[in-house]
């Protein structure tokens, strides 16, 4: 693979030593000033109750359809509590509640559950950790995964027929393997190329994007578009030089309509950009500050034809960033850690619908999904938000 020399280079770090998430978007925070930005209030009420005595477990995964339809991806028994979650499912039961729902399930715009399904079944091999769920235009479903051999993808229809598996089980981790992956994070679209860019992943250090049709690697590429290093990083220090190399996980790849690719380096706690050919155009750095599971976890693009607004969810400081998708600056972030509606425990994925609504989803003890109504654009407090609570009460 060829690399790509650095056109720019953009880091722009937190001020002082505030809070380990406020990042640039404090340079903002004068008093009685404001922003123009997307507004949002939280859906208490969204989605409805499932049926069945079902639980979610660590929800890992959301994406939305041509018709505002709601897909999400969960864990479930591997991730509830046995004792406390799972007393239907004992042998012999200790309670009459709960049992894990089927592992992907489909909510209309007004919260109510349309369809659930997922797992093993005959002719693929459901990952050992699913990781992600994305719809492409024809609303077909694509699943990762990150255990640890899942180094292949999932594609099924709409409603759950198995459609195809691209690469194959049990492989290890190489990131300059041009058949297999490496504990898939995610799956991102440019479906008028017909290219599927993965997010590739918590083994391998890479972008690659895929033939849509096939799942033939046709590229792929690593931070700064170097060729991918699978050296092993010491962790992750605010003060040391910028990282050559993603670290694990590589947590998004998201390309744009005016031809870059946004990607989530998770533990760096940076974006980086790309133009769709893997040359590097730019970065920044997101609350530098932290360490652990990194500030960079998900990015979803507003509806508008411009996509001039990005939202990055921020799963260890708890929060959604929204930005200037062009300048990477941080116009204000909502959100705060805890388990009320509107507050988050690892957030983890996002996705925006047509109406411009915003999903989350929340993985370890989160083990849910939120929607988030858009308001329109309009004047916002820079900096925290914190709780989008309706009415703003």
């Amino acid at each position: 693979m060829p690399r790509f020399v650095p056109s720019v280079r953009w880091t722009l770090w937190g001020v002082g030593l505030v809070a380990l998430g406020a990042a640039q978007a404090v340079l903002h925070a004068n008093n009685g000033q404001t922003v123009q930005a997307p507004r949002f209030e939280v859906d208490p009420l969204w989605p409805k109750p499932l049926p069945n005595h079902w639980l979610l477990g660590s929800v890992i995964g959301v994406g939305v359809d041509s018709r505002d339809h709601v897909f999400i991806i969960h864990r479930g028994d591997s991730t509830l509590n046995q004792r406390t979650e799972a007393g239907m499912k004992a042998n012999p039961p200790i309670a009459e509640c709960c049992q894990s729902a089927p592992p992907v399930l489909e909510f209309d715009p007004a919260g109510n559950l349309v369809r659930a399904w997922g797992g093993p079944g005959e002719g693929y091999t459901w990952p050992s950790s699913n990781h992600g769920i994305s719809i492409d235009a024809n609303d077909n479903v694509w699943i990762g995964g990150n255990g640890a051999r899942d180094s292949h993808i999932l594609k099924f229809s709409h409603d759950g027929k198995f459609l195809q598996q691209f690469g194959a089980p049990n492989q290890a981790a190489n990131s300059l393997d041009s058949t297999h992956f490496g504990r898939v994070a995610k799956i991102s679209f440019d479906d008028k190329a017909g290219e599927a860019y993965v997010a590739d992943g918590y083994g391998n250090k890479r972008v690659a994007v895929i033939n849509m049709a096939n799942g033939k690697v046709k590229r792929f590429w690593g931070a700064y578009g170097n060729a991918p290093d699978d050296t092993r990083l010491p962790p992750y220090d605010p003060a040391a030089p910028l990282a050559q190399q993603f670290r694990n996980p590589v947590h998004c790849a998201e390309p744009t309509t005016d031809g870059l690719v946004y990607v989530c380096d998770r533990p760096n706690d940076r974006i980086q950009v790309f133009r769709k050919n893997g040359q590097f155009v730019k970065e920044v750095r997101v609350a530098p500050l932290t360490r652990g599971d990194g500030s960079v976890w998900d990015i979803a693009f507003s509806r508008d034809a411009a996509q001039k607004y990005l939202y990055l969810a921020d799963g260890k400081n708890e929060r959604v960033y929204v930005m200037d998708r062009d300048k990477l600056e941080i116009l204000t972030w909502f959100g705060d850690g805890g388990r009320q509606p509107g507050q988050f425990f690892a957030v983890h994925s996002i996705a925006s619908d047509s109406k411009g609504n915003v999903y989350t989803t929340e993985t370890y003890e989160g083990k849910r999904v939120q929607k988030f109504r858009y308001l329109g654009v309009g004047a916002v407090k820079p900096g925290a938000q914190g709780v989008l609570w309706p009415g703003g009460k």
